[in-house]
């Protein structure tokens, strides 16, 4: 079921900071910040030879990693992404398994423009788990 990873995501209070560390100190390709309303969150991708990290800042009181970041105030991986093949059918099996999918349980378009799942992180060794259509 599993492809490659898509990318680790990275909780941020302040984007420009961040910035700074990915792009000016460690000399990081990076995209353009990005508002994803639909999700709450503002995006900037860090491009990598084999991967990604998402930048995440929140968007708005109601963004859905501010109870994150109030945990951790200093922020910190937030999900990790794989690619699957077909995410609907990678949906059932894990469905058909009891993992549980969060919302509705129906996949959204994410930040690559693709369908996306998100999976509970009470049922994958407490980590936020991102289904990304490849």
């Amino acid at each position: 079921m599993l492809g490659k990873l898509n990318h680790v995501a990275i909780a941020v209070r302040d984007m420009e900071a961040a910035l700074k560390v990915y792009r000016d100190t460690l000399g990081g390709d990076v995209s353009e910040k990005v508002a994803q309303p639909d999700h709450g969150v503002s995006t900037v991708f860090v491009n990598l030879p084999n991967t990604k990290i998402e930048l995440l800042e929140p968007l708005g009181d109601n963004s859905p990693i501010n109870k994150f970041l109030e945990k951790n105030s200093a922020g910190g991986i937030h999900h990790i992404c794989y690619e699957v093949e077909d995410i609907l059918a990678a949906r059932d099996q894990l469905v058909a398994q009891g993992a549980r999918i969060l919302g509705d349980g129906e996949p959204k378009i994410g930040a690559h423009g693709k369908p996306v799942l998100f999976l509970h992180p009470k049922d994958f060794l407490g980590t936020l788990t991102e289904l990304e259509q490849a």
